[in-house]
This record gives structure tokens, sequence and C-alpha cells, in this order.
């Protein structure tokens, strides 16, 4: 509480607070002038950062597009609004410029098992060790994301299947491939192997993902579990 008896940031309900709002419940939750806040991250000492954005903002008619168009000076001349909070508002605006200008980035389809060699054969040919690599992806069978889950070795043991799950529930996927290579450019699956193939497929079946394949890479070939009928 401030001496004039305002409150402080601080002083709000964890919940309403702009960063932790922001970690709990994601940035769409917040409004403008929280998310502005949180740029400048202090107010003065009788508006808060969150009132003195709601007047930036007030000013502007709560047009985001009208803001964009404000210059240095005629931010900074808003008391509490110095320098390095006017040159941060104006850097936040320039992104949601350039982000409206470009297009959504093109997600890798990988719906078969050439598609998923083609893609990882580049980073695994020269490697003179085992990776693995897990291949999320949405029901489109587009990619969400790559993940290393072991370097040096591969086994049951070396790969930690509850790290998989974890990294698929993160990451919003509800496909998935496994994905890894033999540096003796023997394509013929191993007893460990097939072990993890089959770990992996039990977890999908309890986690309800569905579990596109396991691509063994080489350099010129690969082995899929799914076209040789074993998933």
């Amino acid at each position: 509480m401030t001496m004039d008896g305002r409150m402080r940031i601080t002083d709000w309900a964890l919940e309403d607070r702009p960063r932790e709002k922001l970690m709990a419940r994601g940035a769409a939750a917040l409004t403008n002038a929280e998310l502005l806040a949180i740029l400048i991250g202090s107010g003065t000492p009788k508006m808060t950062a969150v009132e003195l954005m709601k007047l930036v903002l007030h000013d502007c008619n709560d047009n985001l597009n009208t803001l964009g168009k404000k210059s240095l000076a005629d931010l900074m001349a808003y008391k509490g609004v110095g320098e390095a909070k006017a040159v941060a508002i104006m850097a936040a605006c320039e992104l949601g410029k350039r982000r409206q200008r470009e297009k959504a980035e093109q997600r890798v389809s990988l719906g078969s098992a050439q598609a998923i060699y083609d893609y990882m054969h580049t980073n695994m040919q020269d490697l003179d060790v085992e990776e693995a690599w897990v291949l999320l992806m949405n029901q489109n069978f587009k990619l969400i994301k790559p993940v290393r889950i072991s370097h040096g070795g591969i086994s049951e043991t070396a790969v930690d299947v509850r790290v998989i799950m974890r990294e698929a529930v993160l990451n919003n996927a509800t496909v998935l491939a496994l994905c890894h290579n033999h540096p003796s450019n023997n394509a013929t699956p191993s007893g460990d192997d097939n072990r993890l193939t089959e770990r992996v497929r039990k977890a999908c079946e309890v986690m309800r993902l569905y579990f596109l394949d396991h691509i063994i890479v080489t350099d010129g070939q690969y082995f899929s579990y799914r076209e040789s009928g074993r998933l």
C-alpha cells in the first residue's frame, strides 16, 4: 500500500497480477493494458503500471493500431513513461506489425515412413553414435516439434518413455513417431529396438496417442515398423 492509500500491483490478489496471471492462464487472458504493463514493468507513485497503460490506451481510443502510430516523444509525454518504457512499447507494436505481414510457418507433413526418413536423414547420416528422436505431430501428421530423447545409445533403458509421453502432452500432440539411427548402416532392428517399440506402443495406448511409426535410419535406407506390419 502506498502512502496515499493506493494499492501497488504487489498488493493485488495473486491471480490479478499481470505476470502471474499470464503464467497461470496464458497471454490471451490478459487485457491490452495488462500486457503493456508487463513490458514497462512499473508505473508511477500514483499509478500502477496497468493504470498508466490504461490511460495511454484511453487516449488511443483503446486501439492498438493508433498506439502503434505514437512517436517516442508522444509516449514520453506521459508522466512515468521514460525513454526505456517508450522504446519497449514501440518495439512491441513493431513486432505486432511484422507478425501480421508474415505468413504462418508451414509445418512439415510426416504422414509416411519415407517422409520421416527424408526429414531425419540429413541430421543423422553422419552420426557416429546412436541418437533417438520423437517427432510430435497433430492429427493431420503435421510436425509440431522434434525432440531428441537419447544420445550415445538407444535401448529400453536408455530411452525414458515417460519423457516421450510428457513431451507429447506438453506440446498437445496426438500423433508421434520414434526415429533413431544405426551408425553401422545396418537397418535391421535389434532386440532393444523391438522392446523399446513395444513399450512406446503400450504407453501410447494408455495415453490415447497414435503411434505412427518407429523408423531406423541409415545412410541410404530405412526400416519402418509400420511398413513391416509390426505396428
